[in-house]
């Protein structure tokens, strides 16, 4: 695990270099994007979705906040902490506005989803009626079932606190209906 925590620390560092060496050019986001394939997919299918999420078709909003989080310490992560910091404030907007416009990639749901899990109606005025997200919240639905889970814990144990309104929330459920909502969700 540690070893694996180092590998990524180092992929991170180099991928910031990489990031601040990119053109300059205000108009070439595409170069700057090229990066973030290698973890959230050359199609918008990220390589691990277990641990990663799709940023393809995500709302822009919410993409704008997580990368300024990540650039400014208010969410961690080794290699996208990294990255964010490498990265001009200006761009920040841009390359949020480069993956909203991608489509969601097709995903391909185990099971049509079963009836709502308890406590997923709390979500809905955020996420909306489909979970396909609206100003300022993420689309939720076809995310997959681990990256849902391990976000919903982190919020329930603090571990993740770039929103105010998250960590009370998951905080006001239980570990078993977390997981069936987030069931729930990847299915949706």
């Amino acid at each position: 695990m540690r070893a694996a925590r180092l590998a990524a620390t180092m992929v991170a560092v180099a991928i910031g270099f990489a990031v601040s060496a990119a053109p300059t050019r205000a108009d070439d986001i595409e170069a700057k994007v090229q990066l973030c394939a290698a973890c959230h997919g050359e199609s918008g299918i990220p390589n691990d979705p277990k641990t990663v999420p799709v940023i393809w078709g995500q709302q822009q909003s919410y993409l704008v906040k997580q990368l300024h989080d990540y650039r400014s310490g208010d969410r961690e992560n080794p290699v996208m902490s990294a990255i964010a910091k490498g990265l001009a404030q200006e761009d920040l907007r841009k390359i949020a506005a480069y993956f909203a416009a991608k489509p969601w990639p097709a995903g391909h749901p185990s099971a049509a989803p079963a009836s709502a899990p308890n406590g997923v109606a709390q979500c809905q005025p955020c996420h909306q009626p489909k979970f396909d997200g609206g100003m300022p919240a993420p689309r939720l639905a076809g995310l997959s079932y681990e990256y849902l889970v391990a976000s919903m814990r982190a919020f329930a144990t603090d571990e993740r606190t770039n929103n105010l309104d998250m960590p009370k929330f998951m905080r006001a459920l239980t570990d078993s209906e977390r997981d069936a909502i987030a069931r729930y969700l990847a299915a949706f």
